[in-house]
């Protein structure tokens, strides 16, 4: 049986790094918002949030990805950058408050949302738009120093449903061309190639079937020669698909858990590194039993060892990095 193999990796944050390929990384979601297609947003209780984002710790999550604006599909205003900022540093500094060891990720295209976060301790900046929706975001993330996730969307939230389809075997493609494209704009604006990783962004602006495709060829998007998250949590297309098991009717948010953790293992079989999940619990054991069948293919520690090998790995300074 083959799988995809990850290389190893040290993805280097603000002021920590984290080890990739030896074993996935979890990120749980924590949504400040009153909008999110999830509906797990908890806008109006700021303590809840902060006690949500600290059993996601407790449960196993090696980052928070804290986000202040929904781009649920269909989405039309933009949030200003004040009401965003507003929405996610007390809870920022909450968690931080408890846990100074958390490594914190903000889910924001907005530079100025990036530089405060940031200053209140965040070590990745999380943009779905791959740096498309804010010209200063490139620039602003190189100054920072921070890890960077760069995702790929397909227009906006408001264009999706009028998107011409694509082939199931056209996405793959595009995906990796403009993936490959947003990764040379964040190198030429100054982001160190060490500090990104890319999503291939399943669901934005992608139909149904097209996301099948996408994640089977995860395995193709390595190629670009960056570490891969994978964000398949409560998605859509898994609704859509569990509908023939349920007379045509797709299934709801709430129960697309078991769909969900299928979809995370095949996404890491399939050579994600990270995967990004609103229950963090389910998906890190769906983790250890992945990367257990991974061990068993290519050999257990290969990729720690490949990084000793190479003279990277100082287990001093990564102290507290989650690994």
């Amino acid at each position: 049986m083959s799988f995809a193999r990850r290389g190893p990796a040290l993805w280097q944050l603000r002021s920590r790094s984290l080890v990739l390929g030896e074993r996935t990384l979890v990120m749980g979601v924590l949504n400040i918002t009153p909008d999110s297609f999830s509906g797990d947003g908890l806008l109006a209780d700021q303590d809840l949030a902060i006690e949500r984002g600290l059993a996601m710790l407790d449960a196993g999550a090696a980052i928070l990805d804290v986000g202040g604006e929904s781009t649920r599909p269909g989405k039309r205003e933009a949030l200003p950058f004040e009401e965003e900022i507003d929405r996610v540093l007390p809870v920022i500094s909450g968690i931080l408050r408890h846990r100074a060891e958390a490594t914190i990720s903000i889910d924001t295209y907005k530079a100025e949302t990036a530089k405060a976060a940031v200053a209140a301790g965040v070590e990745i900046v999380n943009d779905v738009s791959g740096f498309l929706w804010d010209d200063a975001m490139a620039s602003t993330c190189a100054e920072l120093g921070c890890g960077v996730v760069l995702m790929h969307t397909r227009g906006r939230p408001d264009e999706w449903s009028g998107l011409p389809r694509m082939g199931t075997d056209e996405v793959l493609r595009l995906v990796k061309v403009e993936l490959g494209e947003r990764l040379g704009a964040a190198l030429t604006a100054g982001v160190r190639a060490e500090r990104i990783v890319l999503d291939p962004g399943l669901g934005f602006g992608k139909a149904y079937e097209s996301n099948y495709a996408l994640l089977a060829g995860l395995a193709e998007l390595r190629e670009l020669g960056r570490p891969l998250l994978s964000g398949v949590s409560l998605k859509s297309f898994l609704g859509q698909t569990l509908a023939r098991l349920r007379g045509g009717v797709d299934a709801p948010v709430e129960e697309r858990g078991n769909a969900t953790i299928a979809a995370v293992t095949a996404s890491i079989l399939a050579g994600a590194d990270l995967v990004r999940v609103h229950e963090v619990r389910p998906a890190v054991e769906a983790a250890a039993i992945a990367d257990a069948l991974l061990a068993a293919s290519y050999g257990p520690g290969a990729g720690t060892r490949e990084i000793q090998d190479c003279g990277l790995l100082d287990e001093s300074r990564h102290r507290g990095s989650g690994w």
